[in-house]
């Protein structure tokens, strides 16, 4: 299936091809999603904050694949920077046609140690830098004209549909985000679709180590939770539905039908096999009887 917005009579990308602007997408979840669209004909605007070497890597690959690659860093909390990343895109690549908002920042903090520094800097990466792009997409989709369309996808958090009190001002920013994917699916329509995305344990991150990422990955109705690969094709799904907005996709495994009361993190580590105490046990005999 071609990328609904390739048929758009208004795209004016130097190479023809739509455009998408994939944030935090030098590495990890980001980097399968422009890759996922690079594959399905688009040209990428790939945003990174500090992992240039690695952008410039992922560039490569994306390039491998046939896509125009435009390198742009960013600081999500600054607003300047922030209001200069979509036209910087259109600069060098002509135009955009979508934004994915995956690069997100994550810290941890509870109601009891909430503090006004921590919420203030995720509320500014995780909403309103998210809520500037769509609204700097939207103006440039109507310079271009009433038959420009394009597309928003939020990266959300399963969590929001099974919440729990850790990661406190994280989970406000990504409900403030949600929230906001609704109204500006209402107040952008018919030029701009917003959508979301929430994924559940898809990478280890933050203080999880490999096999705590494993026990959680399994706590699941499915017994298992979403890979980078079940993301990016949910996003290149929602790119080229011309009909769906306003709604978010859970890509979790069905963690969120699980009512867990704290982040799979702790549920994980209160999994782990006990510290063995005493001497170890001898091993079995494997030789013939005596």
């Amino acid at each position: 299936m071609s990328p609904s917005t390739s048929h758009s009579p208004t795209a004016r990308s130097h190479t023809g091809k739509p455009v998408a602007l994939v944030t935090g997408a030098a590495k990890r979840l980001g980097l399968a999603i422009a890759q996922a669209l690079a594959e399905s004909g688009h040209d990428i605007a790939l945003h990174y904050r500090q992992s240039h070497d690695e952008a410039e890597q992922a560039a490569q690959q994306l390039r491998a694949a046939g896509a125009q690659v435009a390198l742009l860093r960013a600081d999500l909390t600054d607003e300047a920077a922030v209001q200069a990343l979509l036209p910087a895109a259109v600069e060098q690549l002509g135009a955009v046609d979508v934004l994915v908002n995956n690069a997100s920042s994550f810290d941890y903090d509870s109601p009891d140690s909430f503090g006004w520094a921590c919420f203030t800097q995720l509320m500014q990466a995780n909403c309103a830098a998210p809520v500037a792009l769509a609204q700097a997409l939207h103006r440039h989709l109507q310079a271009r004209g009433p038959a420009a369309q394009g597309c928003v996808v939020n990266l959300l958090d399963q969590k929001l549909w099974n919440p729990n009190p850790d990661y406190f001002s994280y989970t406000l920013s990504k409900a403030a985000l949600e929230s906001a994917t609704t109204l500006l699916a209402m107040s952008m329509a018919p030029q701009l679709r917003v959508c979301g995305v929430a994924p559940g344990v898809t990478l280890v991150s933050g203080p999880m180590d490999e096999a705590e990422f494993e026990r959680a990955h399994r706590l699941t109705p499915l017994q298992r939770s979403s890979t980078p690969q079940d993301i990016a094709r949910t996003v290149r799904f929602l790119v080229e539905s011309p009909a769906i907005t306003g709604t978010t996709v859970l890509v979790d495994g069905g963690q969120h039908l699980s009512g867990q009361a704290r982040d799979v993190l702790f549920l994980a580590r209160d999994m782990a096999p006990a510290p063995r105490t005493g001497p170890a046990p001898s091993p079995p005999h494997l030789g013939n009887a005596p």
